[in-house]
């Protein structure tokens, strides 16, 4: 897009991509005290380069960019900020800039912006604000955290359900405070109480007569105001929604959430499952090292642990492995592939927990599946490790061990990767966060214990 490229640069194929010779001349400027050069770079970007850009530079930079732009600093450039720097610039910003950056947000905006700062930046913000955008932000920051009355937004278009098409357009015509984006006209009766929305589109292609319930729209449904936001997040992707009001508890409308910040929603519950299944819980790359140190320490803990109990395992089998210290070189194999078909087994059941394929209805369907997997893969590899074994150290009783360990290494594998998310569901634990450590646990126990075990029945 044309609108990305700094003056002496040209846009990329897949648009703004920030690398060393991007960033050069914007330290340059920073170095030279240049304000209007700092402009001319920064002013053609998105919110969403310049906001790369800050998380890119030294703490040092980053305020003196922050000073130098002043009040050409757009608001959406805190929404797009990473949330570990946002204080930083907020406190960098003179009273003037902040008031300036943050007046044309939306409600929904300032409301992501300010929930998670200390309370004296939260004041600076919200004294920003006009008082009617105060007002609805407070409101919003009534509501718990991670529901919809903090996603959603005050701004939207609202008509009686009596309405025609024309009385909808002249209204939007007439008023010049309408939200800069919007999808619906939201359909109410005379509590509030919303009955239909219809899309823009729909309204300008018909006759100003038409009544606009009649173009109603058959995916209006409404969202509770204190509906968790991941549900909120399922149901616009599972109904196709692009926007729906917010209900109170008497189901009157408080608001409105739109697609953008539903799919957001999406992406960070995705983005917070991957980070968990590492066990490096929800850090950035923008941390520090004491904050990222106590976020992983906890795990690795519990990981060594669970490694003291496999090795209480292998001490169990002392004596086999002295008579044949060939096992010592082999068991790892067991071991190994049982973690990595469990970690398979495991990544589809907790994709399929967050975007609630699987569940109660289909779960022993699932497991059936995931045993029978993990038995083919088992026959599938442990004929030729099993070979390969024999040849190799001149024993056929060897390669049957491995063999038949392995076979059932990872059907339990198999197993234990679809039960143990759902279990730990059902006792209320996040299934993300804490399967990986149990999952390897298992596979290592039974992967030492089935070669080791097999062997000394077999063997001696």
């Amino acid at each position: 897009m044309a609108e990305d490229q700094t003056p002496d640069s040209t846009p990329d194929e897949g648009g703004f991509e920030l690398d060393r010779e991007r960033l050069r001349p914007v330290q340059a400027a920073l170095e030279a005290g240049d304000g209007p050069a700092l402009a001319a770079l920064l002013d053609p970007l998105h919110p969403a380069d310049v906001a790369d850009i800050l998380e890119h530079l030294d703490r040092r930079s980053r305020v003196d960019l922050v000073r130098l732009y002043g009040l050409a600093f757009d608001g959406e450039i805190l929404s797009e900020l990473d949330e570990s720097l946002r204080e930083d610039v907020i406190a960098a910003m003179a009273p003037d800039a902040l008031a300036e950056a943050v007046r044309d947000l939306e409600s929904d905006d300032v409301v992501d912006l300010i929930e998670d700062l200390e309370e004296p930046q939260q004041e600076a913000i919200l004294d920003a604000l006009e008082a009617g955008d105060r007002v609805a932000v407070e409101k919003s920051l009534t509501y718990p955290e991670e529901t919809a009355g903090r996603l959603m937004q005050r701004e939207m278009v609202v008509a009686p359900e009596h309405w025609n098409v024309g009385q909808a357009i002249d209204f939007m015509r007439a008023h010049d405070d309408l939200p800069e984006q919007f999808y619906h006209v939201i359909l109410v009766d005379p509590r509030m109480r919303p009955t239909g929305y219809v899309t823009l589109g729909r309204i300008m292609s018909h006759p100003r007569a038409t009544r606009l319930s009649e173009l109603s729209e058959d995916s209006f449904r409404t969202i509770p105001v204190l509906q968790d936001e991941e549900e909120v997040a399922y149901d616009f992707n599972h109904y196709h929604l692009i926007s729906a009001p917010v209900v109170d508890e008497d189901d009157r409308l408080v608001g409105v959430i739109t697609i953008d910040d539903a799919m957001a929603i999406l992406d960070e519950e995705h983005e917070e499952d991957i980070l968990r299944l590492a066990g490096v819980g929800e850090g950035s790359l923008l941390d520090g090292v004491f904050a990222t140190t106590m976020r992983r320490v906890p795990w690795l803990v519990v990981n060594l642990g669970t490694a003291a109990l496999a090795a209480l395992v292998i001490a169990q089998f002392e004596d086999t492995i002295a008579a044949l210290v060939v096992l010592a070189v082999l068991m790892p194999i067991v071991a190994s592939m049982g973690g990595n078909a469990g970690t398979q087994s495991l990544t589809v059941a907790v994709r399929g927990l967050a975007t609630r394929d699987l569940t109660s209805a289909n779960a022993w369907r699932v497991i059936r599946r995931e045993a029978l997997v993990g038995v083919v893969n088992g026959l599938v590899l442990a004929v030729p490790l099993g070979l390969m074994t024999a040849l190799i150290f001149g024993s056929f009783g060897i390669g049957g061990v491995i063999a038949a360990a392995l076979i059932i290494n990872l059907f339990v594998a198999a197993l234990s990767g679809v039960m143990i998310p759902l279990l730990l569901e059902k006792f209320g634990v996040d299934p993300a966060l804490a399967s990986g450590v149990f999952v390897t646990t298992v596979t290592d126990v039974v992967g030492f214990f089935a070669f080791l075990g097999l062997a000394a029945v077999v063997l001696l």
